[in-house]
């Protein structure tokens, strides 16, 4: 019953990696709601990486106004550049790779790896945090409890199936 998003559009479209790659970037302290005519806007101004490679800060910047948190459009435009120059234009898959691009962390790198990819990635956001420590009524704060819900959540991540089971968890 998952929602019909924009960046969910066809994991058959050449560019699905990127479409994950700008919704993640895009929905870092902002709500899906508010992202969606924003994502909608910006991927087709720039509907591939090298599209997006090629353009400059102040124009990103422009696409960007409103959704705040400005460094994250930044941090796209380097990281586009990047996978333009040194991946040919392919948004890599590998966690040792996604982590040294700019703007990408741990939480990204996953997403990007598991809904991008469907490769095997443990995501852990605060809904996440929120499903596990319900699920296992852990007692505490989700701070204190952190690394009993990392464990379970990578023991709960499954080998197949992994970009459904990651949006659905989330």
């Amino acid at each position: 019953n998952q929602r019909k998003l924009p960046w969910r559009s066809s994991k058959k479209d050449p560019n699905y990696a990127y479409k994950i790659l700008v919704s993640e970037f895009m929905l870092q302290q902002t709500g899906v709601k508010t992202v969606v005519p924003y994502f909608q806007k910006f991927t087709n101004k720039w509907p591939d990486i090298v599209s997006l490679s090629k353009t400059n800060e102040n124009e990103i910047l422009r696409y960007w106004q409103g959704l705040g948190y400005y460094s994250r459009s930044r941090n796209l435009l380097k990281t586009a550049k990047i996978i333009n120059r040194d991946y040919n234009a392919n948004i890599p898959s590998s966690l040792e790779e996604l982590i040294l691009l700019p703007g990408i962390g741990d939480y990204a790198s996953a997403a990007i790896r598991s809904i991008g990819f469907n490769k095997k990635a443990t995501v852990i956001d605060g809904n996440v945090k929120r499903v596990i420590a319900r699920f296992f009524s852990l007692k505490g704060t989700l701070a204190s409890n952190f690394d009993d819900i990392s464990y379970l959540a990578k023991m709960l991540t499954p080998s197949k199936g992994n970009a459904d089971y990651s949006q659905a968890i989330m």
